[in-house]
């Protein structure tokens, strides 16, 4: 059926959604292995007799996984093409879905657990790398934005997953079969974290049927392969020509080099750049927010049910403001978006702060925490979510992408890594009121960073981006 439909005749922006879709499913993958966790940790621990350290590595053990999985996956992209990885990342999902359904204990359920966060390693930088090699220039920044649409529907899937089993556990009728019994009652947590073998089934499968990248099929001299690609892709025979050409014209920059290349200075800036901006994003607080958002409203006084129903709230507006990204990002462009979200993420993190600092003192209700939190995610949503996976895909020269996406992919595990586990620490010792004067602080590093040193790309194709760094090197000779 997929093939059928990929066959069929559609106009060039249809054609282009439906492959950007079917790769970003590995988004929505990526946030539904990340956010089921959280509905399993309590039946977890109590089945297995977790103590504190136990519980954190249950919970964290799945980023070794996706440490592991970053770190390799540009490179193999490189050998294999960026089909097969997404393959690979799709065998992987299905594998740790059905493993840990069935684990007899808590070692396998670790083992399974960071099968699947080398799947979410993978597809994080494959995925929106794929969209953006495949997608013409003036529909680039939107399409890869389907990516982080995908991975905030997949967390909002993993609770509302959590949600309905937990009730469907409490109907399920004593006199059911045995195995409805163990895996969807007594110990509903398999059935959660099993769930997920229907998505990866469906990517896997989907991902089978679309074809490789064009401009991988290139550097790897199979241009017929990619010239039928690209006629798919581009109305005209010259706008075939013309991609083909420039995809040529980036290459002869590196020929008869291997992976060493990227310690040339033109192609080192580049790469600096994007784990500049991939850490400092993590320390800018979205992930201390989504991941903690809970245990911070709690702090300001609200009832732990109160805490959960806020945070339902802010993983909404997180869904509906990247939809509004989606299709303005190309329109309005990368770093106008970055000011306008940034400047706003400053102004709501002091606000905060204060909030902290004179809330109980003035009596202020914990509405208001909640909507400077919802204002603080809007303009997250809009800006450095939406972008980060969209720069990062465009920034590099084609032959050495993989390894240059992985290089800044495993920097973003590692900044996400460290905000995980210093984010308690910061509450503890800073003060809830300090962390968000830190997290304000971190933005502007930031800032200063897409202003000076990152060009806008919205618009380009991605050989003229390439032409952008040379350019630069050349000017600083």
């Amino acid at each position: 059926m997929i093939a059928l439909i990929l066959k069929t005749t559609f106009n060039q922006l249809t054609y282009l959604v439906i492959l950007s879709s079917i790769a970003a499913l590995g988004g929505f993958l990526f946030g539904y292995d990340t956010a089921v966790i959280s509905g399993t940790i309590t039946q977890v621990s109590q089945q297995f007799g977790l103590d504190a350290l136990e519980q954190g590595w249950y919970v964290g053990c799945a980023l070794i996984g996706s440490i592991l999985g970053v770190g390799i996956a540009g490179m193999l992209s490189d050998k294999w093409g960026r089909k097969k990885v997404m393959l690979l990342s799709g065998l992987l999902f299905t594998v740790s879905a059905i493993g840990c359904a069935v684990s007899a204990g808590i070692i396998e359920l670790i083992v399974y657990r960071i099968i699947g966060g080398a799947g979410i390693g993978m597809v994080s930088i494959i995925s929106p790398m794929y969209i953006s090699e495949v997608a013409i220039s003036k529909y680039r920044g939107s399409l890869v934005s389907l990516y982080q649409l995908a991975i905030t529907v997949g967390f909002l899937g993993a609770y509302l997953v959590n949600f309905q089993l937990l009730a469907l556990a409490e109907s399920i009728a004593p006199d059911s079969p045995d195995w409805v019994l163990f895996i969807f009652k007594e110990e509903v947590w398999r059935a959660m974290l099993g769930m997920e073998v229907i998505p990866a089934v469906f990517f896997f499968a989907a991902t089978y049927f679309i074809p490789e990248s064009p401009r991988w099929l290139l550097v790897n001299a199979k241009e017929a392969q990619a010239r039928l690609v690209f006629s798919r892709i581009y109305k005209s025979a010259n706008d075939v020509q013309l991609r083909v050409d420039e995809v040529y014209a980036g290459i002869r920059h590196t020929a008869g080099q291997n992976w060493r290349v990227i310690f040339q200075p033109r192609i080192r800036r580049p790469i600096l750049i994007g784990v500049a901006i991939a850490v400092l994003g993590q320390f800018m607080g979205v992930n201390a927010v989504l991941y903690y958002g809970p245990t911070i409203f709690e702090q300001a006084g609200l009832t732990s049910g109160d805490a959960l129903f806020y945070q339902v709230w802010v993983g909404l507006v997180n869904v509906l403001t990247t939809v509004i990204a989606l299709f303005i990002i190309d329109r309005v462009g990368r770093k106008s978006l970055v000011y306008f979200g940034v400047t706003g993420m400053i102004v709501t993190l002091i606000c905060i702060g204060v909030y902290f600092i004179l809330g109980e003192d003035t009596g202020l209700p914990a509405v208001w925490l909640l909507v400077l939190f919802l204002a603080y995610i809007f303009f997250t949503a809009i800006s450095i979510s939406a972008v980060i996976f969209v720069l990062l895909s465009e920034m590099y020269p084609n032959k050495v992408r993989g390894i240059a996406m992985s290089i800044a992919g495993l920097s973003l595990w590692v900044g996400t890594y460290l905000i995980g586990q210093l984010t308690p620490w910061f509450l503890e010792n800073l003060t809830p009121a300090g962390t968000f004067f830190l997290f304000a602080v971190m933005c502007l590093p930031y800032m200063y960073i897409i202003w000076k040193m990152v060009p806008e790309t919205a618009g380009k194709t991605l050989e003229e981006i390439e032409r952008f760094w040379v350019k630069e090197e050349t000017g600083r000779a």
